[in-house]
């Protein structure tokens, strides 16, 4: 009960915060810390006040159908664009009008009706153990490769409940349909070393101690890990592990990102516009990228070091993005098929 009452206080204060036309409230289920001092950035070069309530993905966008009309949230700021997709596809973002926005992120980066877009892009890559693979196994292999049976008991991955996974096979689905996709994902599911497990550093993990010879994660994670913050243990099997960026010799390698949109019932518009602006600035996608990790949206800024030095020129793929989402109850229906656990 004494729970129940100090939440209802802390919601009571944010509302009430919130009505104060110099505020933008932020739902976010990032978990930086550098977005905090983000956020603190941008009160500091505007004077307007950020209120931030984080929270799990599906539990932020439950908060918001329940606060329905009321609700004082002006951005929801998430990874994975399925997620993006999905708090669309529930009709509560509206149509970002900025021409700023419009000239920085490419139109593969961005949602249907420009409703959410992209902040920046993560790459999902190929990890593998250069003692147990050699180079002309992974010179032009592609996430297709994958299924081939020589690959039999040698792939690492996390389960197919995980949205990253979801996308990759969404991304195959709409550039190959879902039958030959279904036919990829038997093969390749059947090449896995060990019942998924863990999250993406597991599985880097697993290569590093020859669990697998390779496993697919996405590529901030090898800077999250090289950093020395996720440990000693972490950092020495980063320093084991090099990255494979597939499909170079056609559509190029699965991009996803980080992105947000405007909630419908924004009661801050205009400062909702300010902040995304302010998120594609120089000075905030070299923020972003250097305690992130990822991939920057403006073309103009480099990755961090750690990630620089895995290659910068690789090809990426220009799928919409938006298809990551609206194919992806396909996907889940055909990892469930296969026996993807």
């Amino acid at each position: 009960m004494k729970k129940f009452k100090f939440l209802l206080i802390v919601y009571i204060f944010f509302i009430a915060c919130s009505q104060n036309g110099n505020q933008v409230n932020i739902y976010t289920s990032r978990h930086y810390d550098s977005d905090d001092e983000l956020y603190g950035l941008f009160t500091e070069k505007t004077g307007i006040k950020v209120n931030v309530i984080s929270g799990n993905g599906a539990a932020l966008i439950e908060r918001i159908k329940s606060e329905g009309d009321n609700s004082p949230a002006d951005i929801y700021f998430t990874v994975d664009a399925g997620n993006l997709w999905k708090v669309q596809s529930e009709g509560f973002f509206q149509s970002i009008s900025s021409d700023k926005i419009n000239l920085i992120v490419p139109e593969n980066l961005r949602g249907p009706n420009n409703e959410w877009i992209g902040i920046a892009k993560r790459a999902r890559v190929v990890f593998y153990n250069p003692k147990k693979v050699s180079i002309d196994e992974i010179n032009d292999l592609s996430y297709e490769d994958l299924s081939n049976p020589k690959w039999k008991g040698r792939i690492a991955i996390r389960s197919s409940n995980n949205m990253y996974n979801q996308s990759l096979v969404a991304s195959l689905i709409s550039n190959h349909g879902i039958d030959s996709t279904e036919i990829w994902a038997k093969g390749f599911t059947s090449n896995f070393a060990r019942k998924p497990q863990g999250n993406d550093r597991a599985q880097i993990i697993a290569v590093a101690n020859e669990e697998a010879d390779l496993a697919i994660a996405n590529s901030y994670y090898i800077g999250l890990m090289l950093s020395g913050t996720k440990g000693s243990n972490q950092l020495e099997a980063a320093k084991k592990v090099k990255i494979h960026f597939p499909n170079q010799n056609n559509r190029g390698t699965h991009i996803n990102i980080s992105g947000a949109g405007i909630l419908k019932n924004s009661p801050n518009y205009k400062n909702a516009i300010k902040f995304l602006e302010f998120l594609l600035s120089e000075e905030m996608q070299k923020h972003i990228v250097n305690n992130s990790y990822e991939y920057p949206i403006l073309e103009n800024i480099e990755p961090h070091l750690l990630i620089k030095n895995f290659g910068t020129d690789f090809k990426e793929d220009r799928t919409s993005v938006s298809d990551y989402g609206e194919l992806n109850p396909d996907a889940i229906k055909l990892m469930d098929r296969v026996g993807w656990k």
